[in-house]
Protein backbone atom coordinates (compact mmCIF):
# COMPACT_ATOMS: atom_id res chain seq x y z
CA UNK A 1 0.00 0.00 0.00
CA UNK A 2 2.88 2.37 0.73
CA UNK A 3 4.12 2.11 -2.84
CA UNK A 4 0.74 3.40 -4.05
CA UNK A 5 1.33 6.75 -2.30
CA UNK A 6 2.40 9.31 -4.92
CA UNK A 7 5.92 10.72 -4.81
CA UNK A 8 7.48 13.53 -6.81
CA UNK A 9 11.28 13.48 -6.81
CA UNK A 10 13.31 16.54 -7.74
CA UNK A 11 17.00 15.92 -8.42
CA UNK A 12 19.73 18.07 -9.87
CA UNK A 13 23.10 19.69 -9.23
CA UNK A 14 23.75 22.32 -6.59
CA UNK A 15 22.15 25.66 -7.46
CA UNK A 16 19.66 24.27 -9.96
CA UNK A 17 16.72 25.39 -7.81
CA UNK A 18 15.52 21.98 -6.64
CA UNK A 19 15.19 22.91 -2.97
CA UNK A 20 13.11 26.02 -3.62
CA UNK A 21 10.98 24.20 -6.18
CA UNK A 22 10.49 21.32 -3.76
CA UNK A 23 8.96 23.24 -0.89
CA UNK A 24 6.92 25.50 -3.19
CA UNK A 25 5.47 22.45 -4.91
CA UNK A 26 4.77 20.70 -1.60
CA UNK A 27 2.93 23.81 -0.41
CA UNK A 28 0.93 24.09 -3.65
CA UNK A 29 -0.16 20.44 -3.49
CA UNK A 30 -0.49 20.35 0.33
CA UNK A 31 1.81 17.30 0.40
CA UNK A 32 4.58 16.26 2.76
CA UNK A 33 8.12 17.47 2.05
CA UNK A 34 11.50 15.80 2.50
CA UNK A 35 14.71 17.80 2.31
CA UNK A 36 17.11 14.91 1.77
CA UNK A 37 20.17 17.12 2.07
CA UNK A 38 19.15 18.12 5.59
CA UNK A 39 18.78 14.51 6.77
CA UNK A 40 22.52 14.00 7.28
CA UNK A 41 22.82 17.39 8.97
CA UNK A 42 19.94 16.49 11.27
CA UNK A 43 21.68 13.26 12.23
CA UNK A 44 24.90 15.19 12.84
CA UNK A 45 22.99 17.62 15.07
CA UNK A 46 21.58 14.75 17.18
CA UNK A 47 24.94 12.98 17.35
CA UNK A 48 26.66 16.14 18.59
CA UNK A 49 23.87 16.96 21.05
CA UNK A 50 24.00 13.47 22.59
CA UNK A 51 27.82 13.21 22.52
CA UNK A 52 27.58 10.09 20.36
CA UNK A 53 30.95 8.66 19.30
CA UNK A 54 31.45 9.91 15.77
CA UNK A 55 33.66 6.94 14.86
CA UNK A 56 31.12 4.29 15.95
CA UNK A 57 29.32 3.28 12.76
CA UNK A 58 26.74 1.03 14.45
CA UNK A 59 25.87 3.55 17.15
CA UNK A 60 25.34 6.22 14.50
CA UNK A 61 23.25 3.82 12.42
CA UNK A 62 20.95 3.23 15.41
CA UNK A 63 20.59 7.00 15.85
CA UNK A 64 19.73 7.24 12.15
CA UNK A 65 17.07 4.54 12.40
CA UNK A 66 15.35 6.45 15.19
CA UNK A 67 15.91 9.96 13.88
CA UNK A 68 12.91 12.11 14.84
CA UNK A 69 12.91 14.77 12.13
CA UNK A 70 10.16 16.45 10.13
CA UNK A 71 10.08 19.27 7.60
CA UNK A 72 7.29 21.80 7.98
CA UNK A 73 6.30 23.94 5.00
CA UNK A 74 4.46 26.81 6.66
CA UNK A 75 3.91 29.20 3.75
CA UNK A 76 4.72 29.57 0.08
CA UNK A 77 8.06 31.25 -0.46
CA UNK A 78 9.25 30.53 3.07
CA UNK A 79 11.94 27.87 3.59
CA UNK A 80 10.71 24.79 5.47
CA UNK A 81 11.46 24.33 9.14
CA UNK A 82 13.60 21.38 10.19
CA UNK A 83 12.09 20.06 13.41
CA UNK A 84 14.19 17.59 15.41
CA UNK A 85 12.72 15.98 18.51
CA UNK A 86 10.01 18.64 18.46
CA UNK A 87 12.49 21.54 18.36
CA UNK A 88 13.04 23.91 15.44
CA UNK A 89 16.66 23.28 14.50
CA UNK A 90 16.57 24.93 11.06
CA UNK A 91 19.39 27.36 11.82
CA UNK A 92 21.44 24.97 13.96
CA UNK A 93 21.81 22.28 11.30
CA UNK A 94 23.31 24.84 8.91
CA UNK A 95 26.24 25.50 11.22
CA UNK A 96 29.75 24.71 10.05
CA UNK A 97 30.21 21.97 12.64
CA UNK A 98 26.99 20.21 11.59
CA UNK A 99 28.08 20.35 7.97
CA UNK A 100 31.53 18.96 8.73
CA UNK A 101 30.12 16.22 10.96
CA UNK A 102 27.47 15.29 8.41
CA UNK A 103 30.16 14.83 5.77
CA UNK A 104 32.11 12.51 8.06
CA UNK A 105 29.24 10.28 9.15
CA UNK A 106 27.88 10.04 5.62
CA UNK A 107 30.92 7.91 4.75
CA UNK A 108 29.63 4.99 6.86
CA UNK A 109 27.66 2.43 4.76
CA UNK A 110 25.47 1.41 7.72
CA UNK A 111 24.52 5.05 8.31
CA UNK A 112 23.67 5.56 4.64
CA UNK A 113 21.51 2.43 4.62
CA UNK A 114 19.69 3.47 7.80
CA UNK A 115 19.01 6.95 6.46
CA UNK A 116 17.85 5.48 3.15
CA UNK A 117 15.15 3.55 5.01
CA UNK A 118 14.38 6.58 7.19
CA UNK A 119 13.82 8.73 4.09
CA UNK A 120 11.40 6.18 2.67
CA UNK A 121 9.30 6.50 5.82
CA UNK A 122 8.40 10.03 4.72
CA UNK A 123 6.19 8.48 2.03
CA UNK A 124 2.80 9.24 3.58
CA UNK A 125 -0.61 10.30 2.31
CA UNK A 126 -1.63 12.42 0.54
CA UNK A 127 1.81 12.41 -1.14
CA UNK A 128 5.46 13.38 -0.86
CA UNK A 129 7.69 15.90 -2.62
CA UNK A 130 11.39 15.33 -2.10
CA UNK A 131 14.56 16.93 -3.43
CA UNK A 132 18.15 15.75 -3.58
CA UNK A 133 20.65 14.11 -5.90
CA UNK A 134 19.51 10.48 -5.93
CA UNK A 135 15.84 10.68 -4.98
CA UNK A 136 14.58 9.37 -8.32
CA UNK A 137 17.43 6.96 -8.96
CA UNK A 138 17.94 5.34 -5.54
CA UNK A 139 15.51 6.40 -2.81
CA UNK A 140 12.23 6.40 -4.75
CA UNK A 141 12.95 4.72 -8.10
CA UNK A 142 9.24 3.93 -8.53
CA UNK A 143 8.13 7.57 -8.18
CA UNK A 144 5.45 8.33 -10.79
CA UNK A 145 6.92 11.78 -11.44
CA UNK A 146 10.65 12.32 -11.49
CA UNK A 147 12.00 15.81 -12.18
CA UNK A 148 15.61 16.62 -13.00
CA UNK A 149 16.64 20.27 -12.95
CA UNK A 150 19.75 21.58 -14.64
CA UNK A 151 21.31 24.97 -15.36
CA UNK A 152 24.64 26.21 -16.62
CA UNK A 153 27.47 26.50 -14.11
CA UNK A 154 27.56 30.25 -14.73
CA UNK A 155 23.86 30.61 -13.95
CA UNK A 156 24.06 28.49 -10.79
CA UNK A 157 27.13 30.39 -9.60
CA UNK A 158 25.32 33.69 -10.18
CA UNK A 159 22.37 32.52 -8.07
CA UNK A 160 24.64 31.37 -5.28
CA UNK A 161 26.59 34.62 -5.45
CA UNK A 162 23.38 36.62 -5.12
CA UNK A 163 22.23 34.56 -2.14
CA UNK A 164 25.50 35.03 -0.31
CA UNK A 165 25.62 38.72 -1.16
CA UNK A 166 22.14 39.19 0.35
CA UNK A 167 23.47 37.62 3.56
CA UNK A 168 26.37 40.05 3.62
CA UNK A 169 28.94 37.41 2.62
CA UNK A 170 31.59 38.48 0.13
CA UNK A 171 32.68 35.79 -2.31
CA UNK A 172 34.29 35.60 -5.73
CA UNK A 173 31.97 34.72 -8.60
CA UNK A 174 34.84 33.03 -10.43
CA UNK A 175 35.65 30.95 -7.35
CA UNK A 176 32.01 29.85 -7.10
CA UNK A 177 32.07 28.75 -10.74
CA UNK A 178 35.15 26.62 -10.11
CA UNK A 179 33.66 25.17 -6.91
CA UNK A 180 30.37 24.22 -8.59
CA UNK A 181 32.11 22.66 -11.59
CA UNK A 182 34.26 20.55 -9.26
CA UNK A 183 31.23 19.49 -7.24
CA UNK A 184 29.42 18.49 -10.43
CA UNK A 185 32.38 16.36 -11.44
CA UNK A 186 32.44 14.57 -8.07
CA UNK A 187 28.67 14.01 -8.03
CA UNK A 188 28.56 12.70 -11.59
CA UNK A 189 31.57 10.39 -11.27
CA UNK A 190 31.04 8.88 -7.81
CA UNK A 191 30.57 5.12 -7.74
CA UNK A 192 27.53 5.12 -5.43
CA UNK A 193 24.39 6.87 -6.71
CA UNK A 194 26.01 9.20 -9.27
CA UNK A 195 24.08 12.32 -10.19
CA UNK A 196 22.21 11.65 -13.41
CA UNK A 197 18.66 11.99 -14.78
CA UNK A 198 16.62 8.82 -15.01
CA UNK A 199 15.29 7.83 -18.46
CA UNK A 200 11.72 8.64 -17.40
CA UNK A 201 12.56 11.98 -15.77
CA UNK A 202 11.04 15.32 -16.73
CA UNK A 203 14.20 17.31 -17.49
CA UNK A 204 14.06 21.10 -17.16
CA UNK A 205 16.92 23.48 -17.91
CA UNK A 206 16.22 26.33 -15.47
CA UNK A 207 18.76 28.70 -17.04
CA UNK A 208 16.91 31.93 -17.71
CA UNK A 209 13.70 30.72 -16.04
CA UNK A 210 12.17 32.12 -12.88
CA UNK A 211 11.28 29.72 -10.07
CA UNK A 212 7.61 30.48 -10.71
CA UNK A 213 7.96 29.43 -14.34
CA UNK A 214 9.56 26.15 -13.30
CA UNK A 215 6.90 25.62 -10.63
CA UNK A 216 4.12 26.12 -13.18
CA UNK A 217 5.59 23.47 -15.48
CA UNK A 218 5.98 20.85 -12.75
CA UNK A 219 2.71 21.59 -10.96
CA UNK A 220 0.83 21.29 -14.26
CA UNK A 221 2.36 17.85 -14.87
CA UNK A 222 1.68 16.78 -11.28
CA UNK A 223 -1.98 17.74 -11.42
CA UNK A 224 -2.36 15.91 -14.72
CA UNK A 225 -0.91 12.75 -13.18
CA UNK A 226 -2.51 12.81 -9.75
CA UNK A 227 -5.86 14.55 -10.20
Amino acid sequence: MVNSIPVITIDGPSGSGKGTLGHLLAHALAWHFLDSGAIYRALAFVALATNAPLDDEQALAILAENLDVTFKVAAAGQPPQTVINGIDATAEIRSEICGTTASKIAAFPAVRQALLERQRQFRQLPGLVTDGRDMGSVVFPDAPLKVFLSATVAERARRRYQQLKERGINVSLDALCIELAERDRRDEQREIAPLKPMPDAMIIDTTGLSIQEVLQKVEKRARELFS
